[in-house]
């Protein structure tokens, strides 16, 4: 194994340099972690949001969660294909789909969450719990920033929306 640092040299000077690699390191670790259900990371975020807020209609629920509609459907195709998630004919428009998460995506949810919170401190193992807490607070400050909001949604639709 390499002793560099994962970001090495002044590249590590820019914060968003810092951001992209430690994203992706968290991003490999996570799907790692929660490889033994089956599932990716993204369909833990749709499990949660349905958790969190509901039964949703689809194109709802893709926009919630920043992702595209042909992810979006794909990632629900999975989970109703393990019993996670169903779509049933929206009541109050016939052409939308609702999507709620079943009692089976209840169970597999925790199981989720349980491995996140596992992961969390096996990443974060070189930190103290004054440093993971601001941490975790300016990340969520960030995650919730009007100014980085508005920027990546400009982007995405430069883009054409195709990467969440």
């Amino acid at each position: 194994m390499s002793e560099a640092p994962l970001v090495p040299g002044t590249v590590a000077e820019h914060t968003i340099c810092l951001l992209v690699k430690l994203g992706q390191v968290a991003f490999r670790i996570a799907e790692d972690g929660i490889g033994g259900t089956g599932l990716r990371v993204r369909h833990y975020s749709v499990l949660q949001a349905l958790a969190d807020n509901g039964a949703m209609p689809q194109l709802a629920l893709g926009s919630f969660l920043r992702i595209d509609p042909a992810t979006m459907v794909t990632s629900l195709d999975d989970l109703e294909r393990a019993g996670y998630a169903e779509r049933t004919r929206d009541p109050q428009d016939r052409r939308r789909y609702a999507v709620d998460i079943t009692a089976e995506g209840r169970t597999v949810l925790a199981r989720l969450n349980r491995t996140l919170v596992d992961l969390d401190g096996e990443i974060l193992a070189d930190l103290g719990a004054t440093e993971r807490q601001s941490l975790h607070v300016l990340l969520d400050s960030l995650a919730g920033s009007p100014a980085l909001t508005s920027l990546f949604d400009t982007v995405r639709e430069q883009n054409g929306g195709k990467r969440a």
